[in-house]
């Protein structure tokens, strides 16, 4: 499956994804507003730390894995059955602490003890959420593009259809419960459509933990453990600077603001992960690797760009489409997150080079550090400028990242030539 039949394939699943954002984003500002959009970033994210700890990091480990390993099936089976027992067992484990835990993150995270029970319903649902992000992961490595679009388009649906109905009836208690147990549902599709391929069957998922198995998947482990917790603890952390500093309404905007990006970058995001990071575990030159670069280079920057100029145009329809005009403060955040976005997609081409080549101990490193800086950047901005320093230190704090990752790559380019000759 190449880069352009990828795309096209992804475009169809992006599409369904976008209208689904579409509806559901309004779904939640008619009935949680601004303030209620910030909680449900908060909780998101929080989703996010928990399924990583419980396992879901290893999941781009899987992918990576499962398609180097293309030609011997005994070890993709390995991988999957050591990745499939380490999840479950981390997803017991944290599901019990999070229920002793519950209030207290509550209070903290939530604003309130009376959205402790949320917590309960993560705990219960956390096995079926390493389950599935490991069954996509496996189909990932293994090249189904078909089955991994398909698997993503009935979630975008299910998404639409669960988080609209508990939003509707419950309100903002609700759409927290249905951000929980969605991808437990979204689990049931995947596995019926991955038991019918010739190349799985359950007894290839279920086996003792391989220890050479377990070495392979520790670096990736260790890598998609750090990037779920870095970047999901530091949006938290600007959120709370957010609330106390100007008010949790504000956090909403920035909040707003942020998923129209998630939305729109989709295409790119997606396209990286489905056709990008499984390809760069094949490449073995300098030579071939400079032509992948250039040429997801020229399919990711034109996009991102015309989709941000046109964005920014239309931003005050589109917020008015997404949400509702007491969101239209956030139109004043649009220049800088959107000049972000491109920068960020300019960096995350070079940045996937470090997982696909296993570059641990940079990219923890790189991850921890530009973090941090976001954090500082946007503490710094926001007493200068108010709310829209936070989108100035995005794109600031991308702009050194993308420098960072320029080195990097010019270095791995010159060891690979080494190793070659």
């Amino acid at each position: 499956m190449n880069l352009i039949k990828t795309s096209l394939l992804n475009g169809i699943a992006v599409a369904v994804k976008l209208t689904s954002a579409l509806l559901l984003n309004k779904v939640l500002a008619v009935y949680v507003g601004p303030a209620g959009y910030a909680i449900i970033g908060q909780f998101q994210n929080a989703i996010s730390i928990v399924v990583s700890i419980a396992g879901g990091a290893v999941a781009t480990g899987v992918t990576k894995s499962t398609a180097e390993h293309f030609d011997d099936e005994r070890k993709q089976h390995a991988v999957w059955q050591t990745a499939i027992r380490f999840s479950l067992i981390s997803s017991l484990i944290a599901g019990i602490l999070l229920l002793f835990i519950r209030e207290w993150l509550s209070v903290k995270l939530l604003h309130g003890l009376d959205m402790s029970g949320v917590f309960v319903w993560l705990a219960l649902a956390l096995p079926a959420m390493t389950a599935n992000n490991l069954l996509l992961a496996i189909v990932n490595g293994r090249k189904e593009v078909v089955i991994y679009i398909m698997a993503n388009m009935i979630g975008s649906l299910l998404s639409l259809l669960v988080i609209g109905l508990l939003a509707y009836n419950f309100g903002l208690y609700g759409a927290l419960v249905a951000f929980t147990i969605n991808p437990a549902v979204v689990l049931l599709s995947t596995a019926a459509m991955v038991a019918r391929r010739d190349w799985f069957n359950s007894r290839f998922i279920w086996g003792k933990v391989n220890r050479s198995a377990l070495r392979e998947l520790s670096g990736f482990g260790f890598m998609g453990l750090t990037s779920a917790l870095t970047g999901p603890i530091t949006f938290m952390f600007i959120r709370n600077l957010l609330t106390s500093d100007l008010n949790l309404t504000a956090a909403g905007y920035w909040q707003a603001s942020w998923k129209i990006s998630e939305v729109y970058l989709m295409l790119v995001t997606t396209t990286l992960s489905v056709y990008y990071l499984p390809r760069l575990a094949e490449i073995r030159t300098a030579l071939e690797l400079k032509n992948e670069i250039f040429k997801v280079y020229r399919f990711v920057m034109p996009l991102v760009i015309v989709s941000t100029v046109s964005i920014y145009v239309l931003r005050d329809f589109i917020i008015q489409l997404l949400f509702t005009p007491d969101f239209l403060p956030m139109r004043n955040l649009f220049f800088w997150q959107l000049t972000g976005d491109v920068i960020k997609m300019g960096s995350w081409v070079l940045a996937y080079i470090m997982l696909g080549r296993a570059k641990v101990k940079l990219f923890v490193i790189t991850e921890i550090i530009f973090s941090i800086m976001l954090y500082l950047l946007s503490m710094w901005l926001l007493g200068i400028f108010g709310l829209i320093g936070v989108p100035m230190a995005y794109a600031i704090n991308y702009s050194l990242y993308w420098v960072i990752m320029v080195i990097f790559v010019k270095f791995e380019m010159q060891n690979m030539e080494v190793v070659s000759q």
